[in-house]
């Protein structure tokens, strides 16, 4: 298994932060690629995949745009546009919010929980990752970068 530096073509960081700095993000991008492929074979980005799992976790309570912002992964500035891409492939459903006029409440679809059901477990990648590490390994990985975080707790910029 290649080394970063080889992928990156780096004879030496500048220092072990340089380094594993490096070496997350070029992770994350590797991740993200395969992820958006496994999406798009279901005709869906990564967001729209993660706006279904979190409103699948609301079930069957409705979600408003503002608490969907909160819970996703990567931030959209255009929360709107993401949501009517997904109502308008009848995934999610949009209705006016009973007590703010201003907000609508969104609810994942039939339609929607079997897509999220059919494409799940190829999100996960356990057929990619599940070869390269221990489970304790991967629980390991897990802690070292919720340290990784320090007390930033994860808030970018």
């Amino acid at each position: 298994m290649p080394k970063i530096e080889e992928l990156v073509r780096v004879k030496q960081f500048a220092s072990p932060w340089h380094r594993v700095t490096v070496n997350v993000i070029y992770t994350n991008n590797w991740l993200n690629v395969m992820l958006e492929k496994r999406a798009g074979a279901k005709q869906l980005t990564l967001q729209q995949f993660n706006v279904l799992r979190v409103l699948r976790g609301q079930f069957p309570n409705p979600v408003t745009n503002n608490l969907l912002k909160e819970r996703l992964l990567t931030k959209t500035p255009d929360i709107s546009r993401l949501v009517d891409r997904i109502v308008g492939k009848g995934l999610v459903s949009r209705t006016k919010n009973g007590s703010d006029k201003r907000a609508v409440d969104l609810l994942i679809t039939d339609k929607g929980l079997k897509l999220l059901h059919d494409i799940e477990n190829d999100m996960m990648l356990d057929d990619v990752l599940a070869p390269n590490l221990t489970t304790e390994e991967f629980m390991q990985l897990s802690e070292l970068l919720d340290k990784f975080r320090g007390e930033s707790n994860g808030q970018a910029g």
